[in-house]
C-alpha cells in the first residue's frame, strides 16, 4: 500500500487525514474550500470514492458520509476510502441545489479548468477525487418538493455493478441509463463502476433513508473486501428495468393517498386534483402497476407537473448477493 497525496496532503497507509480542496474565492476575497477526507488502508485494496451534496440542498448524504466514516478505521481496512461530503458547498451554504450562477453541477463534468464555476468545480472533483478510482458511490435525494423512496439507480447489466448493487441492499435498485454531464458518466468513462443512492428529500434528514444508506456503503466496502468482521445477510432488493411519471391532468390542489414506497395498480385512484372550492375534481391515476419510488410534496401543481413517480417490477425479487465470510 502506497502514500496518497491529494490537495497538498499526505496521507500515509494506516492513517487518515483532511483536507481543504481550494474550490473558490467568494467576492469578499474569502477562500471557499470543499471538505475532503482520506481513509488510507494498511493493506493493498480498491480506491473508492463516496460523494454528497452535488446538489446543495441535498443532505442526507452528508450525514450517511458522517457516520460511515465513524466504522472505518485506516489501521484494519484494506485499500484507500475519499469521502467528500459537501461537494458543492455553495448551494450547501445558500440551501440551493445549483451553483450561483444557477448551473447544475451534475450537468457539468467532467468539467474545464478554465471554464464556468460548475465547470471549474467539476474538473476539480474530477482530478483530484474521481481519477484513478475503483468504485464511486455518489448519495441523492430527491429534488425540490419531491421525495424520494430509498432506491439505487446503476446499470445492472454490468456484472460488477450489480453485484455491488445487491450488496447495497437497498429496498429498490433501478436500471438507469446514463445521463451525459453527470458525475457517474465522467467516472464511468474513466473505468469507475459507480452506484447512486436515493432517498428523502431535499432539505431535511430522512432517518430511514440515512440508515439504509449507511449500511449499504458499508455493506459494498465489505464486499470489496475492504472491511472484516463476521457474515451478515444482504437484504433482498426489488429490480426495476422502467420507471413512468404520473403528471397533473390539469392545475389546482393535488391531494395524494400514497406514500412513497406504496404498491399501485395501473388504473387505481391514487388521488385528487380540486380548485380552490372543491368544485372541480379531476382524479389521479397511476399510469402503471408497481411502487411508487417518488412523489411531490407541493400541493399547488400546475398541468403537467410531475405528481408520482412509479417503477414496474421484475416479476421475481433480485435474489440477495453472496455475503462475503472473510
Amino acid at each position: 500500500m502506497s502514500s496518497i497525496e491529494i490537495g497538498g496532503m499526505v496521507v500515509a497507509p494506516g492513517e487518515r487525514g483532511r483536507v481543504e480542496l481550494p474550490a473558490a474565492r467568494l467576492a469578499t476575497g474569502s477562500p471557499l474550500g470543499i471538505p475532503l477526507e482520506v481513509v488510507n488502508g494498511r493493506r493493498p485494496g480498491p480506491r473508492v470514492w463516496l460523494t454528497a451534496a452535488i446538489h446543495g440542498d441535498e443532505l442526507n448524504g452528508v450525514e450517511i458520509i458522517r457516520q460511515v466514516l465513524g466504522e472505518v478505521s485506516p489501521r484494519h481496512m484494506a485499500g484507500s476510502l475519499l469521502a467528500v461530503p459537501i461537494v458543492n458547498v455553495h448551494g450547501f451554504i445558500t440551501e440551493s441545489r445549483y451553483l450561483p450562477d444557477r448551473r447544475d453541477l451534475n450537468r457539468s463534468f467532467p468539467g474545464s479548468a478554465r471554464g464556468s464555476q460548475a465547470a471549474r468545480l467539476a474538473h476539480l472533483i474530477i482530478s483530484e477525487v474521481i481519477e484513478g478510482g475503483d468504485v464511486g458511490i455518489d448519495l441523492h435525494t430527491g429534488s425540490g418538493d419531491r421525495v424520494n423512496f430509498p432506491q439505487l439507480r446503476a446499470d445492472l447489466d454490468d456484472p460488477e455493478t450489480r453485484r455491488l448493487a445487491l450488496a447495497f441492499g437497498a429496498p429498490l435498485m433501478v436500471h438507469s441509463s446514463i445521463r451525459d454531464g453527470s458525475l457517474r458518466a465522467a467516472a464511468t468513462g474513466m473505468g469507475a463502476r459507480v452506484l447512486v443512492y436515493e432517498g428523502g428529500e431535499a432539505r431535511r434528514f430522512n432517518r430511514h433513508a440515512i440508515e439504509i444508506g449507511t449500511q449499504g456503503v458499508l455493506r459494498v466496502l465489505r464486499t470489496l473486501g475492504m472491511r472484516g468482521g463476521g457474515p451478515t445477510p444482504n437484504p433482498t432488493s426489488r429490480e426495476s428495468r422502467s420507471t413512468r411519471w404520473v403528471r397533473a391532468g390539469r392545475s389546482g390542489l393535488v391531494r395524494l393517498d400514497v406514500e412513497p414506497g406504496s404498491e399501485v395498480e395501473k388504473g387505481q385512484a391514487i388521488g385528487v386534483i380540486k380548485d380552490a372550492f372543491g368544485d372541480r375534481t379531476l382524479r389521479v391515476r397511476a399510469s402503471a402497476t408497481g411502487v411508487i419510488i417518488g412523489q411531490t410534496r407541493q400541493p399547488n401543481v400546475n398541468r403537467g407537473d410531475a405528481l408520482v413517480h412509479i417503477a414496474e417490477m421484475m416479476s421475481d425479487p433480485a435474489p440477495p448477493a453472496p455475503v462475503p465470510t472473510g
